[in-house]
């Protein structure tokens, strides 16, 4: 994928509906790549960590992200850190290189007033709110220069952790799941017990 409609159409696709935060993160995930000269993550060659959190538009924000960096949570390479923020800092898990992206204050503050926000704090759902208060925001963000809502950090060096792959599995002694080892626990008697049975036998 090369270009912004080539991106923006997988997440569209992906994220289920037209809103202005999906593109902001869209367009922030391509400019985090862009500042560490870096293409878009195949396998964990990139992590995010976002600041954003839960019970507002970060999560539109988030996806876009997802999109145009390839960090997923499938692969394991973004975590939330719950901070309700609309920013990341991407990495590149080769070097350590880093940068900070998060959307300016007066930008967001702005964006929080318009239309398409206003129906939203009606109760409208997303893809209820009419093309005509959608679209012309969408297309905005699409076309308004970096610099205008992106505040872009300077590059840093982040150490990150890197856990180990397992490819191994076996049973759980009490519900007969199969899960990876390195989240079994074995008991003193021997038996292996998966995270939810382990708990369970705490509290028991």
């Amino acid at each position: 994928m090369k270009e912004l409609k080539d991106y923006f159409d997988v997440a569209l696709a992906f994220h289920g509906h037209r809103c202005p935060a999906m593109p902001m993160g869209l367009r922030a995930g391509l400019a985090a790549m862009k500042a560490l000269g870096v293409e878009r993550a195949k396998d964990k060659e990139l992590v995010v960590e976002s600041e954003t959190g839960e019970g507002h538009a970060a999560g539109c924000f988030l996806d876009g992200v997802m999109v145009a960096t390839g960090a997923t949570y499938g692969k394991g390479n973004i975590k939330k850190l719950f901070y309700n923020k609309m920013a990341f800092t991407l990495i590149d898990s080769r070097d350590g290189r880093a940068v900070r992206v998060s959307l300016k204050p007066e930008f967001f503050e702005k964006a929080l007033q318009s239309p398409f926000v206003q129906k939203r704090k009606e109760g409208v759902l997303p893809q209820d709110i009419p093309a005509e208060i959608t679209d012309p925001q969408v297309e905005r963000i699409l076309g308004l220069p970096e610099g205008e809502f992106l505040s872009i950090g300077k590059i840093f060096q982040r150490d990150l952790h890197k856990g180990s792959t397992s490819f191994e599995v076996k049973r759980c002694s009490t519900c007969g799941e199969a899960a990876f080892i390195n989240k079994l626990t074995k008991t003193d008697d021997g038996r292996l017990l998966c995270v939810p049975c382990a708990e369970q036998e705490k509290t028991a």
